[in-house]
């Protein structure tokens, strides 16, 4: 009976054990994540990845993609950034939260970044075919749209933007781009120094919002 008794005992012991572990999303949760769209895009432009996201254990509350006139400059774009950054942080109760970043939404985000305070609240920052020192298509557009014409890359924009260091703080860095973008040229302007940089192979610029493989590395980046 004393051997029944202290087998039940032992057993018990063990399932209290597995009914109180804390799942890993419980233990770990992970930051929110904002995902700022590029030139001529929205907010729907993230369907596809922040799907992804779902299915792969983000809580689509802590998924966030933000919309914004395209037309005006980055820096406006990068103040309307910085409320959405502060309000995903009052709402979700997270210290810090993750960019993801689709062309012209790099240069906005980085601007917030490094002029308004953003490193203090960002613990990861992506890029997807970013003109980070800009594409030499803009002259189709410059004439007419602020925004544009702060892709040239002799802009004075781009010019302060990327003055003394890139990647400034302690924000992790990464960005992805394609040999086949037909936008961002030349190649080396997706570069930052101080960034990871990878070369995804020859995806078309406005596929790597959909790219599998592309959102499988987002995913495992924001992961670890």
């Amino acid at each position: 009976m004393r051997k029944s008794a202290g087998v039940l005992s032992a057993l018990c012991a063990v399932l209290a054990m597995v009914v109180v572990a804390p799942s890993p999303a419980q233990a770990a949760e992970r930051d929110p994540v904002i995902f700022v769209h590029g030139y001529k895009g929205g907010a729907w432009n993230w369907n596809d990845m922040i799907a992804d996201f779902k299915a792969d254990g983000w809580s689509g509350g802590r998924l966030f993609a933000m919309s914004y006139d395209i037309a005006q400059s980055n820096k406006t774009t990068a103040a309307q950034l910085r409320s959405l950054v502060d309000s995903v942080r009052a709402q979700t109760g997270a210290a810090k939260v993750d960019i993801v970043a689709h062309s012209m939404g790099s240069l906005n985000s980085r601007w917030y970044l490094k002029f308004l305070g953003g490193t203090s609240y960002v613990d990861q920052w992506v890029s997807l075919g970013g003109p980070n020192h800009g594409t030499n298509l803009t002259p189709i557009c410059s004439w007419l749209i602020t925004s544009c014409a702060e892709m040239a890359p002799d802009s004075s924009f781009l010019r302060d933007l990327n003055a003394g260091d890139e990647t400034p703080g302690g924000v992790r860095y990464q960005t992805y781009w394609s040999s086949c973008d037909e936008f961002i040229n030349p190649d080396q302007s997706r570069i930052l120094t101080g960034a990871a940089n990878t070369n995804v192979g020859c995806i078309e610029h406005a596929w790597l919002l959909v790219s599998d493989p592309v959102s499988l590395k987002v995913r495992t980046l924001l992961k670890s």
